[in-house]
């Protein structure tokens, strides 16, 4: 009776059902040189319809718009809200979202 107990112990312990006889590790990652290198996005000409150098001038305001928010920025955290700040959070999301459209078609 032992060695049937035993025996049977000793197939439960040695066989495949153990998880921790399996070898689930991680495999390490693959090295830089055998993973492809990712395509690079191909630059596509400006729409025919869309004005290069208006395109700039609203890059421009943009730009100009969202420095001028860092003092308005810095008077909320005073407990002063200027007026135009609001405006200028329009004016930036209008210029960005027509900026965008006209670059991604």
């Amino acid at each position: 009776m032992k060695l049937l107990l035993s025996c049977c112990l000793l197939v439960l312990l040695c066989s495949d059902a153990n998880p921790q006889a399996r070898n689930n590790w991680p495999h390490p990652p693959q090295s830089a040189s055998q993973v492809p290198a990712p395509a690079k996005p191909k630059a596509s000409p400006v729409r025919s319809g869309s004005d290069p150098l208006e395109l700039q001038r609203e890059a421009k305001e943009l730009l100009e718009l969202s420095q001028s928010l860092q003092p308005d920025m810095e008077s909320l955290n005073h407990g002063l809200l200027p007026k135009d700040t609001i405006d200028k959070l329009k004016r930036i999301e209008k210029l960005s979202k027509r900026l965008r459209g006209e670059l991604s078609q």
